[in-house]
């Protein structure tokens, strides 16, 4: 039976996400299904945004893009919509025009691609009757139910890049460089790019640091001869004792919004002081989220498409897609967004870090 499916991708952007439009249109499109593009997220079924049908032409050549041809928003949140009201900002629920603003385009379901905040809209409006079903897709690689996300294999290229480039620098100049990461309250960027790019010490948001032992450790490598040395700092990281360092946003979209951010030069400047080395901080923002998705995240995020499109032939919508092993699969978009996937500071990989001489900050 022909099918009409809609697509959107929610939360900030990174590399894969054209990969898994395509998916989604190619697959469909074998099926004769009808594909509507939804522009800018959840904002676009609030405010009508444009709509545009999407077909095998429209997604030519967008495999290797980054960013994504629909746009994206990740201050649209439908169920918490700021309102300026009496000069006040209020937040209150849309989710019920989001919905009616869905059913108008006559469409049989909703692909909702996104992280964390993506997935628990679309795991609501499931509640609420809309046959939904969700893409797990966040550079921070903190969603549950999925071995990985696609967009994390491509940003741990680009800061283990960084770190390449940056050991020519601070060994030129016996300097201590602190990079700081991505991955909000997760520490699986800066540990696998750490270990990539042969990180001297990582800190972690699983893993309060005490800066003692984090200074004891550049100031020991120094005296055997190391004359620089690499920090990365995952911006979600905090001290022993301490608390993360936010920042306040201001605006309709962002007022009174706590943002991550600031850890780096938090922890140079403790480190210039303890350890009298002359010390630089890089925050790399987002070039993690930008440019050409890795050959991993390419194959990916085309799966989690197909896959996508075959549980809605299936009609097993409040599922979302999702890598286990070798094989793509489905989960629970509930089951997902329970809690968040973060390094276990006992785990493994953190163990193997360590092993290799990189102080974790504690």
């Amino acid at each position: 039976m022909s099918k009409t499916i809609a697509i959107l991708t929610g939360g900030g952007d990174c590399p894969g996400l054209n990969a898994v439009i395509r998916g989604v249109v190619r697959s469909a499109t074998q099926k004769k299904w009808r594909i509507l593009g939804i522009e800018d997220g959840f904002d676009g079924l609030i405010s009508n945004r444009a709509v545009r049908e999407l077909d095998s032409d429209s997604v030519r050549g967008i495999l290797q893009r980054g960013g994504t041809i629909l746009g994206t928003s990740n201050h649209g949140d439908p169920l918490h919509y700021p309102v300026e009201k009496n000069g006040q900002i209020q937040r209150v629920d849309m989710s019920g025009v989001v919905i009616e603003n869905f059913n108008r385009l006559g469409a049989d379901a909703l692909i909702a691609v996104g992280g964390d905040g993506t997935l628990k809209i679309a795991q609501h409006l499931y509640q609420r009757g809309l046959n939904v079903v969700g893409i797990p897709k966040t550079i921070d690689n903190d969603l549950k139910s999925t071995d990985v996300t696609f967009g994390y294999n491509s940003a741990v290229g680009v800061v283990t890049e960084a770190l390449d480039r940056l050991h020519t620098t601070a060994e030129s100049h016996h300097r201590v460089m602190v990079v700081e990461v991505m991955g909000r309250d997760a520490g699986w960027i800066a540990l696998e790019s750490g270990i990539a790019g042969g990180a001297d010490v990582i800190l972690l948001p699983e893993i309060p640091y005490s800066i003692e032992h984090v200074c004891h450790a550049i100031n020991e490598r120094r005296d055997r001869g190391g004359r620089f040395s690499i920090v990365v700092v995952a911006e979600g990281a905090f001290p022993q004792q301490g608390e993360k360092v936010v920042k306040v946003g201001t605006g309709l979209s962002r007022s009174g919004v706590e943002r991550l951010g600031g850890i780096g030069q938090y922890v140079s400047e403790q480190i210039a002081d303890c350890t009298e080395m002359e010390v630089r901080t890089v925050v790399l923002g987002h070039l993690q989220r930008g440019g050409s998705p890795s050959p991993f995240d390419r194959i990916l995020g085309s799966r989690f498409g197909v896959k996508a499109v075959d549980l809605i032939e299936q009609g097993q919508f409040g599922k979302m897609v999702s890598l286990r092993g070798r094989n793509v699969v489905a989960t629970t978009i509930a089951d997902a967004v329970g809690s968040l996937n973060t390094v276990d500071p006992q785990g493994e990989l953190a163990e193997a870090a360590e092993k290799l001489g990189i102080m974790l900050g504690r």
